[in-house]
């Protein structure tokens, strides 16, 4: 299966697999990483953590997964709010586009 045939489920486990080597193993932090999962309220996450999780993700999956681009659309409160399954449903669009 190629990156683009990916199922969103499929897509939420690697995003979940990719930020767990960003912030550390989640059992260790006491959190389950699940699509609810907020970055800045759950995972202490700050704004130069989600310049690192973009790089990761483009590293992993293409240029055309722009976190940054993403993200510049959303207002402050949206940003605050963002959740790992925002982010999935992102990336899931992208490579759908892709594919």
């Amino acid at each position: 299966m190629t990156i683009e045939q990916q199922s969103p489920v499929s897509v939420f486990g690697t995003v979940a697999e990719l930020l767990t080597e960003l912030v550390g193993d989640a059992d260790v932090l006491g959190i389950e990483i699940t699509p609810d999962t907020t970055f800045h309220e759950d995972l202490q996450l700050e704004s130069i953590d989600l310049v690192t999780f973009a790089s990761i993700l483009a590293e992993h999956f293409g240029a055309d997964v722009n976190l940054a681009e993403f993200l510049a659309e959303k207002d402050l409160d949206d940003v605050i709010g963002l959740r790992v399954g925002d982010i999935a449903d992102y990336v899931a669009a992208r490579l759908g586009e892709r594919g």
